[in-house]
């Protein structure tokens, strides 16, 4: 979590606290306002999804940026890697702007550069590459044998009967169904300590068949848990006392296309944590056991 098409956006309220629809609420926002038409310049504008904490959630202004750069791209070629730093918190209140930079248009790939704005100033930097389809080697990694996601409970399950702003946000106001293999970290510590978890996701209904959309909710979903291995190596939890943490930087490869209104496994780990840093990585497999993305996170992880 941090603390922090030609696309078109239908006005969302960013001060709307308890969505009645999470994941259509998330998609209006995820509906960008095209701002070029005077100037031709490639610019574009979207609210933001309500948090609690009242700072835009780093997996939205990602997804959003992804969708901006998008918008510039010939449909043909959809985003196989991202590279993204988070710059400084945004403010759910006001809007945000994505300036997209056209920095290469080739025969087989184009690539782009994003900023996201508030108020003059920067709030994320990232780079897409965008690539048409076209045959190649294959292979790739094999999913662990876990248990399915009906076997697994869900965040509303935990968490649904607690009166409180934040369990009322991670178990009915989230747009993702979310189910932890081993038990999740929202409570307390879980089991050993390990940096190795497996989570199951998907998107509470049914989501437009557009490649691109998809592609940019995986890149939202999975901002939620990518530095809880760090926590989780650490014998700690969402709830520790003190606990500051905050993304510093995203990547991710998208391998195969991507169903989030389908079951998909997150096979997580955090290689290193040192200097109040920590890095969690993702290999993310559809339920049939094909790996479609891979995903990497620096973040600022403290602990008094």
């Amino acid at each position: 979590m941090t603390d922090q098409t030609e696309a078109t956006v239908q006005t969302v309220s960013p001060d709307q606290t308890a969505p009645h629809d999470p994941l259509a609420h998330l998609l209006s926002v995820l509906d960008l306002q095209y701002l070029g038409a005077e100037t031709g310049e490639d610019v574009y504008s979207g609210a933001s999804v309500h948090q609690p904490n009242g700072r835009v959630y780093g997996g939205q202004v990602l997804a959003q940026a992804l969708l901006a750069a998008g918008a510039t791209v010939d449909r043909g070629r959809l985003p196989h890697s991202l590279h993204g730093y988070f710059l400084r918190a945004g403010d759910i209140q006001q809007p945000v702007d994505f300036a997209v930079e056209r920095l290469r248009d080739g025969r087989s790939f184009s690539a782009r550069r994003t900023h996201a704005y508030q108020s003059g100033s920067a709030i994320l930097s990232m780079i897409t590459s965008f690539q048409e389809l076209q045959e190649g080697v294959e292979h790739s990694s094999a999913m662990p044998d876990v248990p399915a996601p009906d076997e697994v409970r869900s965040a509303q399950e935990e968490l649904g009967a607690i009166d409180h702003p934040v369990a009322d946000f991670w178990s009915r106001q989230s747009a993702f169904d979310v189910r932890h293999v081993d038990g999740s970290l929202y409570l307390g510590p879980r089991g050993e300590q390990t940096d190795r978890q497996c989570v199951w996701m998907r998107a509470r209904g049914e989501v437009p068949a557009d490649q691109l959309m998809h592609r940019a909710l995986l890149m939202y979903a999975c901002d939620q848990i990518m530095l809880e291995p760090v926590l989780r190596k650490g014998g700690n939890s969402w709830m520790t006392p003190g606990l500051s943490v905050a993304s510093l930087d995203h990547a991710m490869w998208w391998h195969r296309d991507v169903q989030v209104d389908e079951w998909l496994l997150f096979v997580q780990g955090s290689p290193s944590a040192q200097g109040g840093r920590g890095l969690g990585t993702a290999e993310v497999f559809t339920q049939e056991g094909v790996l479609v993305a891979s995903v990497a996170q620096e973040g600022m992880v403290r602990v008094p």
